[in-house]
């Protein structure tokens, strides 16, 4: 029932700031939504206070996950937790690169690896953005389109788990992220350029093995979730520990999927029941559904999103409003091409 990576929350302290870079960098340059408001259904992770926030989600149309851009206008952000691959929680996200070394050379970045080969075979470097996330670029064979930019969208993220069998249980049976594609204990070489990327970890693959073919499906493409464990010695906290969803760093990893009620029957079965649910439909203005989350065995947020309503031209104010019969079979190729108009350019 999983379409795809819709997107990576990711609070910053400067929503345009982060946007440009991103856009200038990663070609993430098409708002899907900018929008101010509040959060009430999401008391429980804000401090048991109402919090405002800017919001901007933003895709690569080369296909993939985008990334939902998250400043607090209430609040000022907690700092991050420094980084660290031993820790729990959503730790690195994966994106498209059409050529690992043209890539590795035009991004602006504080800290890069060298381009080496991951387990999968392909090249890929290592890079940690301005505001202190790390990301993995690779290549791939999965694009949408090839155009604006060597990037593409999110195709996977690495998260750091304390208990490999729980944590299988949850993305396997929960998730329905159901194929082992590899399990492997070392010392990783597309790892050494991040912090304690030097250890020797456990890392297992999980792709689903009957990805939905939703309405969004073609454009978010395949995806992958990779589990890290630290063999050799303890996990650390999570990276979210002491803070608030919406600080600084990654906050949530989300689905874009279908059949929500159906979703939310197995995660109560399987005792891992929604911790959040909006319900019929929540509205962000440019952008409409019903948006859900639960936690895993480790507590990191994973979001899950049944849009209802997309806002396809801004300008002409065209909004696409989504039957259940559409939601089930991938939006024609012509209208992304029509999304493509609302491109930020530098």
């Amino acid at each position: 029932m999983i379409n795809g990576i819709q997107q990576m929350g990711i609070g910053t302290t400067d929503v345009h700031k982060s946007f440009k870079w991103y856009r200038r960098n990663f070609g993430f340059d098409v708002p899907v939504f900018d929008e101010a408001a509040e959060a009430p259904l999401m008391t429980q992770y804000t401090g048991g206070k109402v919090q405002s926030r800017h919001a901007i989600l933003a895709m690569n149309l080369n296909g993939g996950g985008g990334m939902e851009i998250w400043q607090f206008t209430s609040r000022r952000s907690a700092d991050q937790h420094p980084f660290s691959l031993l820790s729990n929680g959503l730790l690195v996200t994966k994106i498209k690169c059409r050529d690992a070394k043209l890539g590795h050379e035009s991004v602006e970045a504080n800290a890069t690896s060298s381009v080496v080969t991951d387990l999968a075979g392909n090249k890929c470097f290592s890079v940690t953005d301005p505001f202190g996330n790390p990301f993995i670029a690779s290549e791939t064979d999965h694009w949408y389109q090839k155009k604006h930019s060597l990037f593409g969208g999110i195709e996977g993220v690495i998260i750091g788990v304390s208990d490999m069998e729980k944590s299988l249980k949850f993305y396997r049976e929960v998730l329905e992220i159901d194929t082992i594609v590899y399990d492997k204990e070392a010392v990783f070489e597309d790892l050494k350029g991040l912090t304690d990327g030097d250890k020797k970890y456990r890392r297992i693959r999980l792709e689903p093995s009957n990805r939905n073919t939703g309405a969004f499906s073609e454009v978010f493409g395949a995806f992958h979730v990779e589990l890290l464990q630290p063999t050799e010695e303890a996990s650390s906290k999570h990276n979210l520990d002491g803070r608030y969803w919406g600080d600084q760093g990654y906050i949530h990893l989300c689905f874009d999927v279908n059949q929500m009620d159906d979703i939310k029957e197995r995660a109560q079965a399987m005792d891992n029941p929604f911790t959040v649910d909006s319900g019929d439909s929540f509205n962000m203005g440019e952008a409409a559904g019903r948006f859900a989350y639960l936690e895993d065995p480790d507590g990191s947020l994973i979001e899950l999103v049944e849009t209802d309503k997309i806002t396809v031209s801004k300008k002409l104010n065209w909004l696409l409003t989504l039957s259940k019969k559409r939601k089930k079979k991938p939006l024609p190729r012509w209208l992304f091409s029509v999304m493509a108009f609302n491109r930020v350019k530098d």
